[in-house]
């Protein structure tokens, strides 16, 4: 992976790589590689060997666990930017499932192990990315046991009109993106069914907040008034 891979990187600053010098990334390049990830592909899969780890470039995943009776539940989301996988781990506690085309820049978990020892500087912020994954885990519970249902629609759907990509003007309104989760994915991520997520989903629009132009398209047209009805948790 040569620099100017990493020039052409749209969250070369925002990432994991933003914390290093020219050098620095140089050594990070001789074992990294881009990685292309179809929609539903899992890249590591809950107790198997963790054998590699990386950024999210483009797209998104689910964290998932795999239940006593068999189910799955969402427990996560990465986004660009976010990192994958747990160095100094021997396997996978969870299993990481691409929502959406996505890619990744991979590395051999060993091998990252060993630039980890090796600049400080990285350390520090996988650290500190971790701590911060680690409080938004925390606060994501407390969102749930304290929101109603409409706040918790409002504020999963502020989440992802920050970090969806793909988003894009719209003559109905100032954003519109395209939900990479189901009703039924967003119900389990919530902790909601899916008749309550629809029917809050329906409720915003008819007091004209988001417009739904059709799919998983979703239209903010009143984004103050989602933002309030998000944080009155």
């Amino acid at each position: 992976m040569s620099k100017r891979v990493c020039e052409d990187c749209g969250v070369r600053e925002v990432g994991l790589c933003g914390s290093l010098d020219d050098a620095e990334l140089a050594d990070l390049n001789k074992i990294g590689r881009r990685r292309h990830i179809e929609r539903g592909e899992t890249i590591a899969w809950a107790g198997d060997e963790s054998q590699t780890c990386g950024n999210v470039l483009s797209g998104m995943f689910k964290v998932s666990a795999a239940l006593a009776d068999g189910r799955e539940q969402t427990v996560g989301l990465l986004y660009p930017a976010d990192f994958v996988g747990r160095p100094y781990a021997s396997t996978n506690d969870f299993s990481i499932t691409a929502l959406s085309d996505a890619e990744v820049c991979v590395f051999p978990a060993t091998a990252f192990e060993e630039t980890l020892e090796q600049h400080t500087k990285l350390e520090r912020e996988l650290l500190r990315r971790t701590l911060s994954s680690l409080d938004e885990a925390r606060e994501r519970q407390l969102m749930l046991a304290r929101a109603s249902a409409g706040e918790r629609v409002a504020s999963f759907l502020m989440v992802m009109a920050r970090k969806t990509s793909g988003m894009r003007p719209s003559p109905e309104g100032p954003l519109t993106f395209d939900l990479p989760l189901s009703r039924g994915a967003i119900a389990e991520v919530l902790g909601l069914t899916i008749e309550t997520v629809s029917r809050q989903m329906t409720k915003l629009r008819a007091a004209g907040i988001i417009a739904l132009p059709g799919g998983r398209a979703v239209t903010i047209l009143r984004e103050a008034a989602l933002e309030e009805i998000a944080t009155a948790a």
